[in-house]
């Protein structure tokens, strides 16, 4: 039986139906599993609330050193040709396909087996089993995905416009960071975002590198899994749920700034 456009258009979009109603289904059985009240009352909890200061202070900084490492990697990428171009670019993605329980078992061992763990400690940098090791375990989980927004931004701007610069008087420094950078804003924006949202959320290299620890290392995605393995309901919902508004709120304004077009 021949389908004709009309048919064709009604199954595709009955399958992206049936895929919004499936994940849909799990964010509602999440908020509505426990009463307004009693999810208020976990949230307020002590517990909780170290896990959100603790979860955003740690996202906010890993961001931040994603955003200063991956600007001037991305734009290299984006602009060079070098011996070897093809295998960093290669290396440099590697977090986007590797599972974050092998990322964190490399810091684990690279920060605590090695000469170069043992020096860093020395100076009173200990990743192992303390919030410095979040931080790090962030960073090097979602490096990845803020160099591949940035870099696809940069490959979008015309060089021309640091060439023009350069011609006015612009060292190639100056002509960067007054064209290029500033024209990059959507792109850093929506990375920038979408890389502090995998931040709050990351549980996989954090638990290996820097542990479980209740109030000290338990940040939200921690603290839902420490409180689903005793059995307290109440609370790893109230995580959950925190994580999940996180989640819409950063995906709205990754979408608002452009971000469906910097990933491919």
């Amino acid at each position: 039986m021949p389908i004709n456009e009309s048919t064709f258009k009604v199954l595709t979009i009955s399958i992206t139906l049936l895929l919004t109603a499936f994940i849909l289904s799990l964010v509602v059985c999440i908020v509505t599993h426990t009463s307004p009240q009693s999810l208020l009352t976990s949230i307020a909890s002590e517990e909780i609330r170290f896990a959100i200061k603790l979860s955003l202070l740690t996202s906010a900084i890993s961001t931040l050193m994603c955003v200063v490492v991956s600007i001037p990697a991305a734009y290299a990428l984006a602009r060079y040709n070098f011996f070897g171009k093809t295998l960093v670019n290669t290396i440099v993605d590697l977090p986007l396909a590797l599972p974050p329980l092998v990322a964190g078992v490399g810091l684990l061992l690279l920060f605590g087996t090695t000469p170069f763990g043992a020096w860093l400690e020395n100076f009173g940098l200990n990743f192992v089993l303390t919030p410095l090791g979040i931080v790090i375990a962030q960073f090097a989980v979602n490096i990845s995905f803020m160099l591949r927004i940035m870099r696809s931004t940069f490959e979008g701007i015309s060089p021309r416009y640091e060439y023009v610069a350069q011609t006015l008087g612009c060292n190639p420094i100056q002509a960067f960071l007054q064209t290029t950078l500033p024209m990059s804003k959507n792109g850093l924006m929506a990375g920038g975002i979408i890389t502090w949202s995998k931040g709050i959320g990351e549980f996989g290299a954090a638990l290996m590198l820097a542990g479980a620890t209740r109030m000290k290392t338990e940040t939200l995605p921690i603290s839902l899994y420490l409180n689903m393995s005793c059995g307290d309901l109440e609370l790893a919902i109230a995580a959950a749920t925190i994580l999940i508004v996180i989640s819409i709120i950063s995906l709205y304004i990754f979408e608002q700034r452009g971000g469906s077009t910097q990933l491919y």
